[in-house]
């Protein structure tokens, strides 16, 4: 089983969510939660489509980090 990360950003009145190893494979949601389980059904979604299409699967590669500064 693959894991990709997923990026969550609050727009201010919503979340959206996006895969940067699936192009294109987005959600958005009221909720974090209700963002993450919209995600995990368009990740399942876009797999599904490029198998019925024969195209490889992306490997999940991109890392993220927390990096604290000091505010000045």
């Amino acid at each position: 089983m693959n894991g990709y990360l997923i990026i969550y950003e609050w727009t201010g009145s919503n979340y959206s969510a996006y895969a940067p190893d699936l192009p294109g494979c987005i959600a958005c949601g009221d909720t974090r939660e209700e963002t993450e389980q919209l995600m995990k059904d368009a990740i399942i979604l876009y797999i599904d489509e490029l198998k019925k299409d024969g195209q490889t699967i992306p490997e999940a590669t991109t890392e993220a980090g927390m990096i604290e500064v000091g505010i000045v």
